[in-house]
């Protein structure tokens, strides 16, 4: 079976609520401000952040353009900006499923809506070429998900066949995309719901 993994929220943190408090301690000030202030910084990974994603503003264009969107300083945005790709940090109990799957005989790949900048600082500093076969970013091809282009890009160069390939993304419009086009989609919650999902298929 193929496998196709999501990174953000799946395989590697992402957790805007927990540290736009610790970067933005008097704008996330509490349980409410922080939701409102995340949904406006990142409006639902559309707008400003989705053409961040697609690849086509760089880090600079997009500060500037969230600054004059929100009100926040620019000084603000660039330490939001420039904190994530510590964020990324491997998640420790989905990270384990990869080696189970590969040994399995499953062939892995990625589909991440990822800037590219970040998209640089994981390949530097993860061994995405040990755990994939293939993978994409968007911001390398300029579509992005829930886009219905991107799955057949993907179907295309990964050579893989829609009925014979899982999908795992914790957003739900993304995998309901992917189920359109023919993958089989899980919806991740958790790591131990999919890892149930998963043997549930046969695939564990």
């Amino acid at each position: 079976m193929n496998i196709v993994f999501d990174f953000g929220g799946v395989l590697f943190r992402w957790q805007p609520h927990e540290f736009f408090p610790r970067l933005l301690p008097q704008r996330a000030n509490s349980e409410a401000a922080t939701s409102a202030l995340v949904a406006d910084f990142f409006q639902g990974f559309t707008g400003d952040w989705g053409d961040f994603d697609r690849g086509v503003v760089d880090e600079v264009r997009l500060a500037q353009r969230i600054a004059w969107r929100t009100g926040l300083a620019l000084a603000e945005v660039q330490t939001i900006i420039d904190a994530v790709p510590n964020e990324l940090q491997p998640l420790p109990h989905t990270q384990p499923l990869l080696n189970r799957l590969r040994e399995r005989g499953h062939r892995l790949f990625f589909l991440s809506n990822m800037p590219k900048p970040y998209a640089a600082h994981l390949e530097r500093t993860q061994p995405l070429s040990d755990w994939f076969v293939d993978g994409i970013f968007s911001s390398r091809i300029g579509i992005i998900k829930p886009e219905p282009a991107i799955f057949h890009r993907a179907t295309a160069q990964f050579g893989i066949a829609p009925a014979d390939t899982v999908f795992i993304d914790d957003y739900l419009m993304n995998v309901k995309a992917a189920s359109a086009i023919g993958w089989h989609g899980i919806h991740f919650l958790s790591a131990s719901q999919c890892e149930s999902n998963l043997a549930a298929r046969g695939l564990l």
